[in-house]
């Protein structure tokens, strides 16, 4: 599903954490750098405050990255990519990246640079089977 933020959201069958691994292990295996794991819950928790599994992955390529920031410099403020991995209200685990076709329209990146954007797309689908 996707919203008008641009925000693609997939249900995991998987817990939180058991998606984050999944996750991970992917990245590993395709040789992608996990450049940064964000524990939102955890850190809210660290402060006493109270907040359902929320965890975000920041990662990427170099070689993928790089060409769609020289092509439009102000994506480098959406790249590397991400994926946030969260529970809802409800009890659903969400998959939740930016639309590769959303990122090209707010920074007109060329047609020829979407593939660079789209392994965002094959990973949060992989880490919710």
């Amino acid at each position: 599903m996707t919203n008008d933020t641009g925000i693609i959201d997939i249900r995991s069958r998987h817990s939180v954490d058991e998606t984050v691994e999944k996750l991970k292990q992917l990245l590993e295996s395709k040789g992608v750098t996990l450049f940064a794991f964000v524990d939102h819950s955890g850190e809210a928790e660290k402060a006493g405050l109270q907040m359902k599994p929320t965890k975000l992955l920041i990662f990427g390529s170099p070689k993928a990255g790089t060409p769609v920031m020289l092509a439009a410099p102000a994506s480098a403020i959406d790249l590397p990519l991400k994926i946030l991995i969260w529970e809802n209200n409800e009890g659903d685990v969400l998959v939740s990246y930016n639309s590769p076709e959303y990122l090209a329209g707010r920074h007109g990146i060329p047609h020829e640079l979407m593939q660079n954007l789209a392994a965002v797309r094959l990973f949060a689908e992989k880490a919710v089977e």
